[in-house]
């Protein structure tokens, strides 16, 4: 019996090596695969998901994707935001030239970091869906300031309050920029929320994240500033 069954499993095996290589088989046993490798079309299917519960539907191949409509609040929002951050550079700036101070430092890099990138996204934005982008003037090298005779978005320092930070050095610098700071996070804040407060704005996805993103970083560093300012308090009373 074990003879039998190994000589019918051989010829099995004959039949099926032979069936591959005559390339039957796919034929004969993935009918529809087969169909599908002499048709095919190439062409791409686009899948809408339907609401909770609804069926999904099947466009046409030449459905293209088309932009969320956006508000006249979304596209000030960013343009203003642009400003605001740009001013937040500009303080980073001055960091390397006043202070010794590792934390300030580190903590200016990282703000300067995200800040930057967040600009180049916002000016994608805009462009993407024909908005005009803010026009800086350059007041430092390599950076990009805000026009003086723009108004200033909430929290922003006024032009004193950025003549006494580039004036300061060491520990007065230190001071001022971290009190200054975070009354410039406080204001992104504030421009958020006024942003979600308005009917019918934030509802573009990629806005809707960025907001949500920069107010909890913002968030996040200003809890950090109040630790350091914490800190600063601390050691002059020793």
């Amino acid at each position: 019996m074990t003879f039998v069954s190994n000589t019918h499993g051989s010829v099995r095996g004959v039949v099926t090596r032979a069936l591959f290589a005559a390339g039957v088989f796919t034929a004969v046993f993935f009918p529809a695969a087969a169909r599908a490798q002499q048709n095919d079309p190439a062409k791409p299917v686009v899948v809408q998901p339907g609401a909770p519960g609804a069926p999904s539907k099947t466009l046409p191949s030449s459905t293209r994707a088309t932009l969320p409509p956006k508000s006249a609040a979304d596209v000030e929002f960013m343009q203003g935001m642009i400003l605001h951050h740009a001013q937040a550079v500009e303080m980073t700036a001055m960091i390397l030239s006043h202070t010794q101070n590792k934390d300030v430092r580190s903590l200016g890099a990282r703000i300067s970091s995200s800040q930057l990138d967040e600009i180049k996204f916002m000016k994608r934005w805009l462009a993407a869906r024909g908005e005009s982008i803010p026009k800086p003037m350059t007041n430092m090298p390599g950076m990009d300031m805000p026009d003086e005779t723009m108004p200033l978005m909430p929290g922003m320092l006024t032009p004193q309050q950025m003549g006494a930070l580039q004036k300061a050095k060491g520990r007065e610098f230190d001071h001022l920029f971290l009190v200054g700071m975070i009354q410039h996070h406080d204001g992104a804040l504030t421009m958020v929320k006024d942003l979600f407060d308005t009917a019918g704005a934030g509802q573009d996805a990629e806005l809707f994240n960025f907001a949500t993103d920069a107010d909890n970083t913002q968030r996040a560093e200003i809890r950090i500033m109040e630790a350091m300012l914490k800190k600063e308090t601390l050691e002059e009373k020793r």
